[in-house]
């Protein structure tokens, strides 16, 4: 098989400009994704709400984790969107990856609020004219330290599936109860499913999940229903600041990138996308993201690889110990026949 992308086959791995015509539809629409950028949620969890509604997903708990105000804790059957709460202590323009607060006493932190230069306190904006960094806005309200805090500031992030070029969980399921759909997207087909599991450890996101009661897998559709009349998924209709964006993938990657450049011009240097590049190890995401820090930061993985990818090499290495081994046998049969003849 060839490693060159091809768009009238599909490949294990690397860029696939058609991934529809791949699928074996060939007048398919543009492939349709998810970009949601980060710097913009506000943590109110309607895209949750949304998805939970519109797809009937069961209510799953609502368990705090008791380290921040996340109450879904993560992806999962019954939780197709996640969003994600992540509290750290970084100033203003001061980018530190990976930085961690455990002796932060959060209450003392917040009765200093107002009462020193380093907590400037509600109204206040950052950073204040003549002081902005090289290409900043000046005077206006940054998305590191909202209000002009500096000493705390929150990371929001609305997860899903990332309906991948090169889907693992697809390559490996064994009743086609999982497919790729005109759209580019992959859906499973619950009512095909028999509850065998291998997706879920093919997923490199950790995404797909079983269902306890019954054992069949569930994910995120990106609502193929609503696509299919027209209208856009319940979670983006539902996203009051625009973090979910939907729409053809191609468009959203250019708007990303020009995002990625605004924030970069107002200080926000650590802003990065995750998962829009078509030479990643999954071939490019059909949802990605713009991230205000490393993956790691958000419970994402740095560097995802399909599953499946090896495939190939490891059955012919399979093939070639298969023959070597009957070729043995066939030697030392006809080794035994010879010395008994004698």
């Amino acid at each position: 098989m060839s490693d060159s992308p091809d768009v009238r086959g599909n490949q294990w791995y690397g860029p696939q400009p058609d991934v529809a015509g791949a699928a074996g539809y060939p007048d398919a629409p543009p492939r349709m994704g998810f970009f949601t950028d980060t710097s913009v949620c506000i943590g109110c969890k309607a895209c949750e709400v949304a998805c939970k509604e519109w797809n009937a997903v069961p209510e799953d708990g609502l368990e705090l984790t008791g380290m921040s105000y996340d109450n879904t804790q993560g992806l999962g059957a019954d939780t197709w969107r996640h969003v994600a709460f992540i509290e750290q202590r970084k100033p203003f323009g001061g980018q530190q990856p990976g930085v961690v607060h455990e002796d932060t006493d959060v209450f003392r932190a917040a009765a200093r609020l107002g009462t020193d230069a380093a907590s400037p306190g509600p109204g206040a904006t950052a950073p204040p004219p003549g002081q902005a960094p090289e290409g900043a806005p000046a005077g206006r309200i940054s998305p590191l330290s909202p209000d002009g805090r500096t000493e705390l500031r929150w990371l929001m992030a609305s997860d899903v599936c990332k309906h991948c070029t090169h889907a693992a969980c697809l390559d490996v399921c064994p009743t086609g109860s999982l497919f790729r759909t005109e759209f580019g997207t992959v859906v499973v087909q619950e009512d095909i499913c028999n509850g065998c599991g291998y997706c879920v450890p093919a997923c490199p996101y950790g995404v797909i999940d079983q269902r306890k009661d019954d054992g069949r897998v569930w994910k995120c559709t990106l609502c193929y229903d609503r696509l299919g009349a027209g209208m856009e998924p319940a979670c983006a209709k539902a996203c009051p600041t625009d973090s979910i964006q939907f729409g053809p993938l191609d468009e959203l990657r250019e708007r990303a990138r020009g995002r990625v450049a605004q924030l970069h011009a107002a200080g926000v240097t650590d802003a990065r996308l995750y998962g829009e590049s078509p030479d990643d190890g999954v071939g490019g995401d059909g949802a990605f993201f713009l991230l205000l820090d490393e993956p790691e930061v958000y419970g994402l993985p740095p560097d995802p690889v399909v599953t499946t990818r090896d495939l190939p090499d490891m059955w012919r290495h399979a093939a070639l110990a298969a023959v070597t081994l009957m070729g043995l046998a066939v030697g030392g049969f006809a080794g035994g026949l010879v010395r008994r003849s004698r």
